[in-house]
């Protein structure tokens, strides 16, 4: 398995988006390992070694989520608080994640057009994600480019999820080089 998606949605099941790419992610176990943060810990309480283990074991790592207040889900940023820790994730001594190769698969409920400068958001994608790349740049892993579907609160059609699902599994195995 060259490809660990540590999926954090609140509420899956309400989600269209989230749910059709775990599923469709499951189409693929001998490449792709999915894991899902709000079904493992319920409570919030984080098993950190565990955690740490499982970005040890793989070379490629996906962030999957929905776009909150134009960041993290709360248990997303918890995880990466507690489990990217000094002499492990970074300091003198903490390489752990150095050289890996971290992606975004970001779910976004507006429209595209919004996130441009002249948009009703006024940053792009790329701006919104500037903390999850600098804390990329800060352990020596490689940020690849993000993969999103954007009007996922109520424009999506079923037929652009079920494309942006493929589209999900090309950006994948693209980056799994």
């Amino acid at each position: 398995m060259n490809t660990l998606v540590i999926l954090a949605h609140p509420n899956l099941e309400a989600s269209r988006v989230n749910q059709r790419w775990k599923k469709e992610l499951r189409h693929y176990p001998n490449d792709i390992t999915v894991h899902e943060l709000y079904k493992e810990y319920p409570d919030g309480n984080i098993d950190v070694p565990r955690e740490q283990n499982l970005l040890e074991a793989y070379p490629h790592v996906i962030l999957q989520f929905p776009l909150y207040w134009y960041s993290y889900p709360p248990l997303l940023k918890k995880w990466f608080d507690e489990v990217w820790t000094y002499g492990w994730a970074y300091g003198s001594k903490g390489d752990k994640l150095q050289g890996k190769r971290l992606g975004l698969a970001i779910s976004i409920g507006d429209k595209q057009e919004n996130y441009l400068p002249e948009g009703s958001v006024s940053f792009t994608v790329d701006e919104v994600i500037a903390p999850f790349k600098a804390s990329a740049g800060h352990v020596g892993a490689v940020a690849l480019p993000y993969f999103a579907v954007f009007g996922a609160s109520f424009q999506a059609s079923d037929e652009e999820i079920n494309h942006s699902a493929k589209e999900y599994i090309n950006y994948i195995f693209k980056h799994q080089q």
